[in-house]
């Protein structure tokens, strides 16, 4: 009798990991979202004037990105950094980073990590929704500071696939959604942010900033930018 159940146990106990085995097979995507969309060329795509912004060259060597080059270049397939300037001198640091592969280990690293972890101090947090020209998205608002005299607030959301989000357990429904249908989503971050010890009025010149530019794209650099409209 008890070596009947032995061989019973063990019976099931194989067919719990035979199906655990098979499940995980079935529920590990092949195919990538980005080679069935294609990969986006941001630096082409990005136009360098628009509105009241053009491109500032003279600033551009001296941006100070709290994302380590060799970090970037291991999460992310693409990544775009760029300052822009107003005819009223007020600047804005433009930071796009795109990964054709959100698995964990490869996924868009988020600013409230990567600052502090560059040695600026995270002052506050909050969520927040960019709106108008049909825009609704979910952001997030960090302010940061390096040492005593660069206050750098910042504005940033991700989009994977073609929807925004701020990540959590909505970010890992959305790449559920993906892997059931068998497909490894892509991701990107949106960062902008400006040297300003007044929050309040950085985050209005980087929404208006922020409007501008992708009022100034296509469609479907839009869509990649900011997600998918409906999914906002």
């Amino acid at each position: 009798m008890s070596m009947t159940r032995e061989i019973r146990t063990a019976l099931l106990a194989a067919t719990l990991m035979l199906a655990a085995a098979g499940l995980t097979w079935l529920l590990t995507p092949t195919i990538k979202l980005a080679d069935v969309h294609g990969k986006p060329n941001f630096d082409a795509a990005i136009p360098t004037k628009f509105g009241d912004w053009q491109l500032d060259t003279r600033a551009s060597a001296g941006i100070v990105d709290p994302q380590r080059q060799a970090l970037l270049e291991k999460i992310y397939a693409q990544t775009l950094s760029r300052t822009y300037v107003n005819t009223k001198g007020e600047r804005i640091m433009l930071s796009i980073a795109y990964g054709d592969d959100q698995r964990d280990g490869t996924q868009v690293h988020y600013p409230e990590i990567c600052y502090p972890a560059q040695g600026f101090t995270l002052l506050g947090e909050r969520k927040d929704r960019l709106k108008g020209d049909g825009l609704n998205l979910p952001v997030k608002r960090i302010e940061t500071r390096l040492g005593e005299q660069r206050y750098e607030p910042v504005t940033y959301w991700t989009v994977i696939g073609d929807t925004a989000t701020l990540g959590g357990v909505n970010k890992k429904l959305i790449e559920l959604t993906y892997t059931l249908k068998g497909y490894i989503p892509d991701g990107l971050l949106f960062r902008v942010s400006s040297i300003s010890k007044d929050p309040a009025t950085a985050y209005s010149a980087q929404d208006q900033f922020t409007r501008e530019l992708l009022r100034a794209t296509s469609a479907e650099t839009r869509t990649r930018l900011s997600g998918n409209p409906d999914k906002q």
